[in-house]
């Protein structure tokens, strides 16, 4: 068999659509962690997190032939796991706070290291107090790295929903921040 961590993520699906269903654990093995970041940000909750990741991948397995080739394949995953999150923020009718947890490199003095855990403190404070209409694009934008087209495929909205989104929430962060400094 071919070494499929050099095949685009369309071509694992073709594989496992045509030949070989058991060629999935790759797709798992590549978005497991990223989307288990993507769901915690947005639960704050790891198991809640975990729980929507799991659910994300069976109906992305079920729904598998559905999925159109000649579209980016990481968009849509992450779009069914942005639902599954939302089914579960939903379902429990209480607001989730965005946990965000950042590993530093051991060779960063610890001076410095406890400067940033503040800096990152204090930001997870904002960041709990922003509505998750914001809290969805910031952290696809920033967290995940994810282009603005990216992020509209995954929410289902318009590009320049998604700048003015992204703008709007870097202007409730600031507001946020600055008022709890005081």
């Amino acid at each position: 068999m071919e070494d499929l961590s050099k095949l685009s993520d369309e071509v694992v699906v073709e594989i496992i659509r045509k030949k070989d269903k058991n060629v999935y654990s790759e797709i798992i093995n590549r978005y497991q962690q990223k989307l288990l970041r993507y769901a915690t940000y947005l639960l704050g909750d790891d198991q809640l997190g975990a729980d929507a990741v799991q659910e994300g991948f069976v109906k992305a397995y079920i729904y598998l032939n559905s999925f159109d080739i000649k579209k980016k394949f990481s968009s849509w995953i992450y779009r069914i796991v942005h639902n599954e999150a939302m089914t579960l923020i939903n379902k429990n009718k209480r607001y989730f706070p965005l946990n965000i947890e950042i590993e530093y490199d051991s060779g960063i003095d610890l001076e410095d290291e406890l400067i940033k855990k503040e800096l990152i403190d204090r930001a997870h404070h904002c960041l709990d107090k922003m509505p998750i209409l914001y809290r969805e694009p910031l952290s696809l934008f920033f967290l995940e790295e994810k282009s603005y087209e990216e992020v509209s495929d995954i929410l289902r909205i318009p590009v320049n929903t998604v700048g003015t989104r992204i703008s709007r929430a870097k202007i409730i962060m600031k507001k946020i921040c600055q008022k709890n400094a005081k």
